[in-house]
């Protein structure tokens, strides 16, 4: 045997031992990524900028207050402390509302049907999910955009049931088939709950929807009991309407499920140059001042209710007054929001991940992944819209869903940063590589040992070489998406229960879902 066709030999068996190891099943111990995962090491805001922007949403709330709160908020809120002016605002006292940040819930666990999907929101633990309500469903392969179902939405969650990286599951899209209200929020409910185990959120378009959705979540869940220990549905509740006004239907919405023991989402969705300031600062401190309106809210009528501190300030294209979901100040307020919530050691979600790109394509792909980084960077605690949506939130595409998965296993790695552990700076390895050995690296121990949990690979993207790209028949990564989306939907995901489903077949207007 020549000396060459021996190289080649033990780069062949280096290469086959390698992805021997890398096709094993990983065990939970030794992923190179998972859910939780400490972010915190990108910083916009400067620490003397937090305080500057806490100062200037206190003085908000004082001074401006918020508008049109229902009846029911304006008792709550007075009887509490807060100041009900002639104009009819609601103003806030600084000791008001440091006494309900005192009493609101901190560390908090957002729980999943399965324990193993629980949410523990605490620190700068990163999780990433979907949401975004869109009004389309795109569809890459003819380019165009029709109007989304219940089936797309049980569709959504069974591969989101199957994603790794994707930790919960909001709504992504609106059935549009339903005409009643009550129809839509019962079914949006009953199809992700029979999608995925994953922690769900939800909405509701009128309070009345509420309690005949929690009778079929008590249904689900075995008991009223067991639902209000391990609450698994939470309410994504637009409570304010930028800027400083309340939503009089949503604040009903939300007294409604704060009584039922279900978590809550305060969302303040201003867009800057819009609804909410321009400067991307100025915009950050009026979402938190709706939020800090939003925890005096909840904690008075509750105290220490599990609630996420929701600012989602969305950022405007100033040319046309369009929204611009995947553009670099979208990334920065995102990351400017997550120091806020740090500060105020709130648990704390925000938007990322949302492309302007029409279609999932170059464009959407620097879109989602910088805006996903940068958020996972700076220590969000829930990454709502990560994955799926287009066209700034118009449009929902699942087999974008089934490519974000793979974006955000290399997102969470970047998130995970560089372990320096003693064992990494002996160097012992390099001094056995360099002077008694092969001189490179490939089939050593330590490599074998460390290619799972120190690295993570993609399941849908190509790092062939050309010549091995086109052996393969050149694959499409698009068509690589779809075979994986067709194989999961192949299979039956259905998580109720055949009794459960004929209970509430029998009792809601529930739709019939495709199953395999």
């Amino acid at each position: 045997m020549t000396g060459s066709e021996l190289k080649q030999r033990r780069r062949s068996g280096g290469r086959s031992a390698r992805t021997a190891a890398r096709s094993r099943p990983l065990d939970a111990a030794v992923r190179p990524v998972w859910p939780g995962m400490p972010g915190g090491q990108f910083r916009p805001l400067k620490e003397a900028d937090v305080q500057r922007i806490h100062e200037a949403a206190m003085n908000a709330l004082e001074k401006i207050g918020m508008g049109s709160a229902p009846p029911s908020a304006r008792k709550y809120l007075t009887d509490a402390g807060a100041i009900e002016g002639d104009d009819g605002r609601i103003r806030f006292p600084r000791a008001l509302v440091d006494d309900m940040l005192s009493k609101a819930a901190r560390n908090i666990t957002l729980c999943g049907r399965e324990s193993q999907f629980d949410l523990h929101l605490s620190g700068s633990k990163v999780h990433f999910g979907t949401a975004g309500a869109a009004v389309h469903i795109a569809d890459p392969h003819t380019g165009e955009y029709r109007n989304p179902t219940v089936q797309d939405l049980y569709d959504a969650a069974r591969i989101v049931q199957r994603l790794d990286n994707v930790h919960f599951f909001q709504r992504p899209l609106v059935c549009r088939e339903f005409e009643s209200p009550r129809e839509l929020d019962l079914n949006t409910i009953y199809a992700a709950c029979a999608g995925t185990t994953k922690h769900i959120g939800t909405s509701f378009t009128e309070a009345a929807n509420v309690a005949p959705a929690i009778e079929m979540l008590h249904q689900i869940a075995g008991s009223e009991k067991a639902w209000r220990e391990r609450p698994f549905v939470s309410n994504s509740n637009c409570f304010v309407v930028p800027p400083l006004t309340f939503a009089e239907e949503s604040c009903e919405v939300m007294e409604t499920c704060i009584r039922a023991g279900m978590p809550v989402l305060l969302l303040s969705a201003g867009q800057a140059g819009a609804t909410a300031p321009a400067p991307i600062a100025t915009a950050v401190v009026q979402a938190v001042a709706e939020c800090l309106a939003g925890v005096v809210y909840v904690n008075a009528i509750k105290p220490g209710h599990t609630a996420v501190f929701g600012t989602w300030p969305f950022v405007s294209d100033l040319r046309t007054g369009s929204m611009s979901g995947g553009s670099g100040e979208q990334a920065l307020l995102s990351s400017a929001c997550a120091q806020m919530h740090h500060f105020y050691g709130l648990p704390g979600g925000a938007a990322a991940g949302i492309a302007d790109s029409k279609l999932p394509d170059m464009q959407a792909g620097w879109e989602q992944g910088i805006s996903n980084v940068m958020a996972g960077l700076s220590g969000l605690n829930m990454v709502y819209e990560a994955v799926g949506m287009h066209a700034s939130l118009l449009g929902f595409c699942l087999e974008s869903l089934i490519l974000g998965n793979d974006m955000l296993g290399q997102v969470l790695r970047c998130v995970r940063g560089v372990e320096v552990k003693d064992e990494f700076v002996d160097i012992e390895v390099i001094r056995s590589v360099v002077l008694d050995g092969p001189g490179h690296y490939l089939g050593h121990d330590q490599t074998l040992q460390l290619m799972q949990s120190e690295y993570i690979y993609p399941d849908l993207a190509d790092r062939a070489s050309p010549k091995e790209w086109e052996e393969k028949g050149k694959p499409r990564l698009l068509d690589k998406a779809t075979e994986r989306l067709h194989s999961i939907l192949a299979e039956d995901g259905h998580k109720i229960d055949p009794e459960t489903e004929a209970a509430l077949r029998a009792s809601l207007p529930l739709a019939d879902l495709s199953r395999p």
